[in-house]
């Protein structure tokens, strides 16, 4: 599986040539960020289901559903929220002293492209600690169009293949912890949902985009009320009808996971403003047409 995974890892960095913002995201990391795969789930490899054009569809996904192919999205930081969000995947970045809910995840980017050798830019690689510069958001906003925001909007532009190799290393890893954490009388069944979505590219492309989303669901800080809304608790929620697809039942348990954050959430933000753009978001959850990823792939 490490070759098969490493050679998917460099199917993507070679097929995302793609240039380019939601609100509300907040994207983790992977436990492991040098890239070396400990854990997966029995049975279950997301690299299994992917031929290159549609890792490039897989991609071009993602960096649609977070920066809608806008350049200027690439580093961004959302009204309503403490941090920065940066690159395709809008990975979490929090400023000096924030400590924030979600789980931060631009540091262990860094260090990951540092580890695979990008020409991270001198005076993001010489900060120590590895903090957003900027305060807060209105700070941000005076510095927007400085040279430093400036150079590293055009690194994340250029290293967008790697940034899939990451947030497609995070799901995979993600797998078999997840697992962990259902209950022994759920989880033949969590594992067979896994196994099915892990077998077509809607399916995996799912699972890329939902864990980079919205997490894994294991941070215990990452409640309302008690009440996750990462991988876990959409797996828990899935419920498939008589002759629905797992990927439909994946979508529809999204849904309702997602409703129920909005509804427990402080911030009317997330239920006025954030939910109907994830609702919307989760539409993307489909298999593709043929068409489409030879389209793609010429």
């Amino acid at each position: 599986m490490t070759s098969r995974l490493s050679c998917l890892a460099m199917a993507l960095a070679g097929s995302l040539l793609l240039a380019g913002c939601d609100s509300g995201e907040e994207q983790g990391a992977p436990d492991d960020p040098s890239g070396s795969s400990r854990r997966a789930v029995s049975g279950v490899d997301i690299s299994q289901a992917l031929e290159p054009a549609q890792l490039d569809w897989v991609g071009q996904r993602i960096f649609q559903n977070e920066c809608a192919g806008r350049f200027q999205c690439l580093v961004h930081w959302n009204e309503g929220e403490a941090f920065p969000s940066l690159g395709i995947g809008h990975f979490i970045w929090y400023p000096e002293g924030v400590e924030g809910r979600f789980v931060e995840s631009f540091p262990q980017l860094i260090a990951y492209m540092s580890q695979r050798q990008a020409s991270v830019p001198d005076w993001l690689r010489g900060l120590d600690p590895l903090d957003a510069p900027w305060p807060d958001r209105a700070a941000f906003m005076q510095m927007q169009d400085s040279i430093r925001v400036a150079e590293l909007r055009e690194f994340l532009a250029g290293t967008q293949g790697l940034q899939a190799e990451f947030i497609f290393r995070r799901a995979q890893e993600s797998l078999g912890t997840i697992l962990d954490e259902v209950p022994d009388h759920h989880q033949k069944v969590v594992q067979g949902y896994l196994e099915e979505l892990s077998a077509t590219p809607g399916g995996v492309y799912a699972l890329m985009d939902y864990v980079n989303f919205k997490g894994e669901g294991l941070a215990e800080s990452e409640r309302y009320k008690g009440e996750g809304w990462g991988l876990l608790q959409v797996l828990l929620a899935m419920d498939p009808e008589p002759g629905q697809s797992t990927l439909d039942a994946f979508r529809v348990a999204a849904g309702e996971v997602l409703t129920r954050r909005a509804r427990n959430a402080e911030n009317p933000i997330e239920r006025e403003r954030w939910l109907p753009g994830w609702l919307k978001r989760l539409e993307t959850y489909r298999e593709p047409i043929t068409d489409t990823m030879a389209t793609k792939a010429s």
